[in-house]
Order: structure tokens, then sequence, then C-alpha cells
């Protein structure tokens, strides 16, 4: 059955092009999106591999602008939104989609352990607030929190909320998570946990969220159309295949050093440097060479 979705495919949670002072590098941006267009992929800007979080407000809206321009209407533009302050969440998020965002991903606001009604409350009071379409975004490594089940379903109805970014490690509750959006047009469900990618597909999952992506999107874009155009074998090759280069950042570091790992593999191809944001720093610079010389 095709699927008739507006939401799907492979949606890289692009890292933050910054230089040695902390600004944004628009030049970098622009080249990563022309990569990513190239490769049939979207890029979720300001998510957890685009140190959304600390992201100053005016690199946020430039970053959109950059990559809504650099894009020219060839693939969508995902705005990741975070924060404590829900009256500035609803300015940034309106702000991004008159920039030319096509979707708002946003995460739980971190500081207090909310309850399930009050996550509920607070999607359902962002949805009906900001212009553009939101997607609801579960990441318990990061927030501390999950998303309940049996919320993301009654959220799932809500006319503007159009999907699901989960990366959450759970296998029962991702196999619940697509069953919400199975045969449905109005709701999408994307898999955050690139590792489980082919399998998430194989299950009805309708797109992929995969860091590693930012390296190889021509894998993971081979990798999407294997699995949902009756490839299996091929799918799961190319599964083990990124499993392989995500080992290469991501073993034997925290998420902050594998993110700068991530850049050291980027700036190989010529598509960015390896500065951070505050407080994340660069990784040592014989950890780089190591990290190239696996390549």
């Amino acid at each position: 059955m095709k699927n008739m979705k507006k939401y799907k495919g492979v949606v890289v949670p692009m890292v933050t092009p910054v230089t040695a002072d902390g600004q944004l590098d628009t030049a970098a941006v622009e080249r990563i999106i022309n990569f990513f267009a190239d490769n049939n992929v979207a890029p979720l800007l300001m998510g957890t591999t685009g140190e959304g979080n600390s992201v100053s407000q005016a690199n946020g809206l430039l970053f959109v602008q950059t990559a809504v321009k650099a894009a020219q209407g060839r693939i969508f533009i995902y705005a990741g939104l975070t924060g404590n302050c829900v009256s500035e969440q609803i300015q940034q998020a309106n702000a991004y989609t008159a920039a030319g965002a096509d979707v708002i991903v946003a995460t739980l606001p971190t500081y207090y352990a909310l309850t399930p009604e009050q996550m509920e409350e607070y999607y359902r009071n962002l949805a009906d607030a900001i212009e553009g379409p939101l997607m609801l975004y579960n990441i318990l490594a990061t927030t501390h929190m999950s998303i309940p089940v049996d919320v993301i379903e009654r959220l799932s109805h809500h006319p503007n909320i159009v999907g699901l970014k989960d990366s959450e490690r759970d296998m029962e509750r991702m196999t619940a998570c697509i069953d919400i959006a199975k045969g449905r047009e109005d709701f999408a469900y994307f898999c955050g946990w690139a590792a489980q990618s082919e399998h998430s597909l194989a299950l009805g999952g309708d797109g992929i969220v995969p860091s590693t992506g930012n390296y190889c999107p021509e894998k993971f874009n081979e990798l999407y159309q294997a699995a949902v155009g009756g490839n299996p074998e091929r799918a799961i090759q190319l599964q083990e295949e990124t499993n392989e280069t995500a080992k290469i950042y991501q073993a034997g570091r925290t998420l902050g050093q594998s993110l700068a790992a991530l850049k050291v593999m980027m700036q190989t191809k010529g598509l960015c440097d390896p500065w951070m944001l505050p407080p994340l720093t660069r990784l040592p610079q014989e950890e780089e060479k190591a990290i190239v010389s696996k390549l």
C-alpha cells in the first residue's frame, strides 16, 4: 500500500555548524543543506544532534532562514523547538514558520518533572497557539521524561499535530506508537532510534531520524527506499553498515562528545568545522586525528 502521508522518509537531525567564536556558520549551513537535498533527505534543525538547547534565538532564526533559502523548496525544513518559557517558545515557533519552516518539532520543557496531564496540556496549548504544524518529540535521554503512549494517541487527533518523533529505546513502545499512526494520513511516526531504522520501517513506520545521516545521507535514503520498496535484505545490509559508521563517533563517548566527533567526520567531507556551542567543547586534537584515521 502506497504511503500517502505528507510527512515521511529520512529526516536527518542536522548538526549546527558554528565558527570558533560561536556564531552560526551560514556557509556551512548552505553546504550541508545542499548535501542533504542532493541525497533526498530533509533536515531537522536544532534537535538534540543540533545542540538545540544551546542555540540562541537570533542564531536559531538565522539558521532557519539560511536553510530555507538553500533548500529552495527541494526538501522540507523541520525546526526543533526547546526551552522552558512557553511564551517565548510560541514566539520562536511562529518566527520559524514565518521564515519558511515546514514543521515545528517540540520537546517537553525539562526543568520540572511533568505529570502526563501537564504534558498533554503543554502540547495542546502549543498546537493551538502556533501557526505551523507541530510534531511531538519524545526523547527520554535528555528530557528525563517519557510521553505516555495514551497521551500520544489522544494528541494525535489534534488537527495541528501531524506526527511523532520518538527516540526512546523501547521496542514495545515503538510498536505501540507505530500502531497509532498506521492507516492514517493525518499523523506520522518517525523513529529516532537510528539502530532500529530498518526495523521501524518494516513495522510500518513512516520515517527515520538518524544522526549518522549527517555523514552518509545517501545510505539512509537507500535504506528507506529499500525498506518501503520491498527489498528488506538490502535494507538490513545498510542498517548494519550504518551501525558500524555510528560506532566511529559514538562508542565510548558521552552524547555531547559524540556530536563533536560527528562534526570531525563531516569536516573530512568539507561540510563544517568541529567547533561546538558551550557548554560542549571540541575533542582533543589527538582524538580528532584518531577519528579521521578510522574513516
